[in-house]
This record gives C-alpha cells, sequence and structure tokens, in this order.
C-alpha cells in the first residue's frame, strides 16, 4: 500500500489534501503520472495546508453563497472573449475552452470559477454570443452569455 497526498478531487477517493493509502499500481500508474496526487513525504505533507486554503478560495461556501455568486454572474452581462478568427470568416482558429470562459469572467470583474464547473453547449468555434452556464452547487445554476470577438 502506498501513503498518498491527492492535489485534485478523485471520484471515490477524496478532496485535494487528503491523505489516503491506496494499491501501489494504482499510485504508480494512474493517481501519479497524471498529477492527481504526490507522495506523502515530510515535505509534501506540509504542502497540505497549503492545498486546502487554494482549494478554500475556489469552493463555494453554501446556497446563499452560491445565490450571491449567481447573482454577480448573471450581472456581467456579455462576458467578452478575444480569440484569433479567420480573416473575413467568423470562424475560430481552434475552441473556446471552460478555461478560457473562467478567465474572462475573471478579467470582467466577476468571481474566479473553476473550470470544471463551466458547461457549455457543445464547442464555441465561430464569432458571436453563446450561451454558457455554471454549476455553483447542486440547487444552484448561473447562466450568461459569453461574446466572442476577434482578435486583432
Amino acid at each position: 500500500m502506498a501513503k498518498i497526498i491527492l492535489t485534485t478531487d478523485v471520484a471515490h477517493l477524496g478532496e485535494p489534501g487528503d491523505i489516503v493509502e491506496v494499491k501501489d499500481g494504482y499510485a504508480r500508474n494512474y493517481l501519479l503520472p497524471r498529477g492527481y496526487a504526490i507522495r506523502a513525504t515530510k515535505g509534501a505533507e506540509r504542502t497540505v495546508a497549503e492545498i486546502r486554503r487554494a482549494q478554500e478560495a475556489r469552493r463555494i461556501r453554501d446556497l446563499d453563497h452560491a445565490k450571491e455568486v449567481k447573482q454577480t454572474l448573471e450581472g456581467l452581462g456579455e462576458v467578452p472573449v478575444q480569440a484569433k478568427a479567420a480573416k473575413n470568416s467568423n470562424k475560430l482558429f481552434g475552441s473556446i475552452t471552460p478555461a478560457d470562459v473562467a478567465t474572462a469572467v475573471k478579467q470582467a470583474g466577476g468571481p474566479q470559477l473553476d473550470k470544471r464547473t463551466i458547461q457549455m453547449e457543445g464547442q464555441i468555434k465561430s464569432v458571436g454570443t453563446h450561451p454558457v452556464s455554471v454549476r455553483l452547487h447542486p440547487d444552484v445554476t448561473a447562466s450568461f452569455q459569453v461574446a466572442i470577438h476577434p482578435a486583432g
């Protein structure tokens, strides 16, 4: 059995900062190469507090906080996103990812969002306005629009 510290949320195992024991092969072949965990050493155990603080900063505390964040997100209106587009066309080079949306929301003065909570209807591959929703809490989902503009 290997003793590891989780760095991300792993289904059926634990949350970031948890110290768990798993089979050696699971740790060596899956968790460690993907960066989901680090080996539990004395130095690594000191970083548990840092991981927990970072996770707590992103976490929605309760239903009231989720409703407050929803109001803030929906009050932003259209969130502008710059992307490279083909000349004389509305098609983008690549697509807009949830990480791009999270960054744009933060730059527009909104809260810091976890990219895993952002849900988009298909991939965004064209200039224009597209709907996006964010699952803040099991009972609260915020919806807003992102406006894709071609970059210079």
